[in-house]
């Protein structure tokens, strides 16, 4: 192999680092450590990973052929090997590679693992979309790696993204006890609530401003990629027609969120048994395309009836036809700003259970205690206000948690 190999490579490389900016930065790019050698990062497509690799390396490389980029889906590897572009790009002075789509590559865990353990000197960053696949690996590399995850555009990004506001995320905690005095200083200078409209409409996954009018066409797209390839990446049994089960059981879910499921009934339609719904449901959950409220803190390895489902973002409604209903909107942007950041469960009153300890009720500005009175760590996430007082706290504070 020489350099005219891996040239098509290097061409891919330096046009897309000639074509990142480094304006915007996600939250997740102050929070990793890269130093470490061998990090991961995970997250739904189109949140912005790869983005986030080309930053990494357009910041912090003087020598931009000191590192390089490649994702693992790319064609070249049809007839070449990941392993002999490593033994190639070492052995000429690089000393950090950024693996892209890591999922799509045969037997990924056990080649990260063996380059990381042959160039003890390498430095390996990787992404993959398959979120099952990457959670999976964890039993391999657990001892090597540093994982992370990358969640779609907060509330609070957004603002960032459009140059609207530039405002910190607040810690869950202190946004419980600070959010008037943070909610205060945000509206007296910009009129949030006028955005967060947009917002939760066609505002999570940054390629909107790219996509423009095409944008939820796009992510209906996207939908379908993550079911046709990602998930089958990651459990390699899926058939056809469990393929075409998953699709339609998400068309089920989102034409009646949130769904409160009979499994068996559902199973009945899907002409599957119990087992294989289950299962269908927590690809789609851990895909960030569906996200399961339970009981208990949600367990990946035993796998229990959700007691809600919900999509998981505010755009999948809008891209995959769920009925618009106010109501629904609000609880699923609630469950996924807050999901990020903390773990949620299905409470016996209110709507949600926050870290095993704070109870919330989620409506409109007419929004009462009365389901939840008197029970302790209780609160409202009320809509359609911009300050709030004591246990009232504004909806869109929740989208500014990271």
């Amino acid at each position: 192999m020489d350099y005219t190999d891996i040239q098509p490579l290097l061409n891919t490389y330096h046009r897309r680092l000639s074509a990142t900016n480094l304006k915007f930065k996600r939250y997740l790019h102050k929070q990793i450590n890269w130093d470490v050698r061998l990090l991961g990062i995970k997250g739904a497509r189109g949140v912005g990973k790869t983005t986030m690799l080309l930053q990494r390396i357009k910041e912090a490389f003087d020598n931009i052929d000191d590192a390089f980029y490649v994702s693992l889906d790319n064609l070249w590897f049809q007839n070449h090997s990941a392993e002999e572009l490593v033994e190639f790009l070492y052995t000429r002075g690089v000393t950090h590679i950024f693996f892209d789509e890591v999922h799509k590559y045969k037997n990924w865990t056990a080649f990260i693992k063996n380059i990381y353990d042959d160039y003890p000197d390498l430095n390996i960053v990787y992404t993959g979309s398959a979120m099952l696949a990457i959670d999976n690996s964890k039993s391999d590399l657990s001892r090597r790696q540093s994982l992370y995850t990358l969640h779609g555009l907060s509330f609070r990004e957004y603002l960032e993204y459009e140059g609207i506001i530039n405002l910190q995320p607040l810690v869950f905690e202190e946004l419980l006890k600070k959010h008037t005095q943070y909610a205060m200083d945000a509206t007296s200078r910009v009129k949030v609530l006028k955005y967060f409209e947009k917002y939760l409409d066609g505002g999570y996954y940054p390629y909107y401003k790219e996509a423009g009018k095409d944008y939820l066409m796009r992510l209906g797209e996207v939908v379908q990629l993550v079911i046709d390839s990602d998930i089958t990446a990651a459990e390699e049994s899926i058939t056809y027609v469990t393929r075409q089960k998953i699709k339609k059981l998400l068309m089920v879910v989102a034409e009646n969120v949130p769904l409160e499921p009979n499994i068996n009934k559902l199973s009945a339609s899907m002409e599957s048994s119990r087992d294989l719904t289950l299962k269908m449901l927590y690809w789609l959950d851990r895909a960030a395309i569906l996200n399961l409220l339970t009981d208990k803190v949600k367990d990946y390895k035993h796998l229990t009836g959700p007691k809600k489902i919900y999509l998981d973002n505010t755009n999948l409604m809008n891209a995959l036809g769920s009925k618009l209903s106010k109501g629904t909107q609000r609880e699923t942007f609630f469950a996924n700003q807050v999901g990020a950041v903390g773990t949620l469960q299905m409470p016996k009153q209110g709507d949600f259970l926050v870290n095993g300890k704070y109870l919330f009720e989620v409506g409109g500005a007419q929004k009462t205690f009365d389901q939840i009175a008197d029970i302790p760590d209780s609160y409202l996430a009320i809509d359609d206000v911009e300050v709030g007082n004591g246990n009232r706290i504004p909806l869109w504070l929740f989208g500014c948690l990271y």
